[in-house]
């Protein structure tokens, strides 16, 4: 799959921000918003996006179409997709503040779709998202069917889709070309026909991260924006297959960066994914668990494979979990993080195990 790219969408956003085409507000606590992800409805009027993935939908009728939006840095970027236009999504990037964005132009007459998708992750900030802008006389319509299968993901920043549209020669570190939608979870969440939420963090690791928290400190927040207080009902939702792909950045910092002093033991490396994985299952006991790695480096040789391997065979032993599986995805001697193509194949791949093992 060749590159997409997007920037010059985004650029012209300074340019429409201040005449949007739209006489007909859409608030954002209407029943026929679609939300799905970890969203903080503390205020209904202005609910708040934070984690990757995080998406409204809606089905309308106008000939033009607009948003409101609340950013609170200026930093993130999402995917608007009208009427099913997943490859060439109009690109929004947020300016802080409120805003109005005019996203759909010349619509024809009649019904229209719209989904709303945050690329980027709580490191860029959080959204309150304030409603649609309809064409004069346009309205909201019924939503679209909801996935009755539901997929849930704790990763790092290969989960978020870090990099995935930066040249293969280029930097992959910029909020821009970091595209959640084309990550390999969403990827394979797309291809079962499941509702997903990611929960991801790049630089974030099990044992020890790039920064002072680590994913079992942060993995029950309901706002992705660095480390708080808030809390996510588990109640809410249930999915049907979690997969858990950690341990790339405790790998370099615990073997190359000699982060943690003393270096644990490999005892203790298994040790500390089995506590992980268990606090997973005390909140959902029925759900199918993947502890899956990969596609950097760490799956180089077999060594953090293996003590995915080793906390498996322990939890199928000790606790007598059977709901447990393993999956890694092969390195492919590229060094940086995985870009589109490598998503894709990786994504098609995860779909391919779970609908096998769910008989999807």
């Amino acid at each position: 799959m060749k590159r997409i790219n997007h920037l010059a969408a985004a650029v012209c956003l300074s340019l429409l921000t201040a005449h949007v085409a739209a006489a007909t507000r859409i608030d954002a606590d209407t029943a026929e918003l679609q939300y799905t992800g970890r969203i903080d409805f503390s205020d209904r009027k202005a609910p708040l996006l934070s984690w990757p993935g995080s998406s409204i939908r809606a089905n309308f009728t106008g000939t033009s179409l607009g948003l409101v939006l609340d950013d609170r840095q200026g930093n993130n970027y999402y995917n608007v997709i009208v009427d099913g236009n997943k490859r060439h999504p109009f690109v929004l990037q947020t300016k802080q503040g409120e805003h109005r964005y005019q996203v759909g132009y010349d619509l024809a007459p009649g019904r229209h779709s719209v989904e709303i998708y945050k690329r980027t992750e709580g490191v860029e900030g959080a959204t309150a998202f304030r409603g649609l802008l309809l064409a004069d006389g346009g309205e909201l319509l019924p939503p679209p069917q909801r996935p009755q299968r539901r997929m849930e993901i704790y990763g790092d920043s290969i989960s978020c889709g870090m990099g995935n549209e930066g040249a293969d020669n280029g930097r992959d570190d910029l909020a821009s070309e970091k595209n959640n939608y084309w990550a390999y979870g969403s990827v394979a969440a797309r291809a079962l026909d499941a509702e997903l939420h990611t929960i991801c963090k790049s630089g974030i690791g099990i044992m020890v991260s790039w920064f002072p928290f680590t994913m079992p400190q942060y993995y029950d927040q309901l706002s992705a924006v660095g480390d708080n207080d808030s809390q996510w009902d588990f109640e809410q939702w249930t999915p049907d297959v979690v997969v858990i792909n950690l341990f790339q950045n405790d790998s370099w910092l615990v073997d190359r960066e000699k982060r943690l002093d003393p270096l644990p033991s490999d005892v203790e490396r298994i040790d500390a994914y089995v506590d992980f994985v268990r606090s997973i299952r005390t909140e959902y006991p029925d759900t199918q668990i993947i502890c899956a790695l990969g596609s950097m480096d760490a799956t180089t040789n077999d060594k953090w494979p293996d003590y995915i391997r080793a906390a498996v065979d322990r939890m199928r032993t000790e606790f007598d979990d059977e709901k447990l599986d393993t999956l890694f995805f092969e390195y492919t001697g590229y060094g940086q993080h995985p870009r589109i193509a490598q998503h894709v194949a990786n994504g098609e791949k995860l779909a391919a195990f779970i609908r096998r093992k769910m008989d999807w």
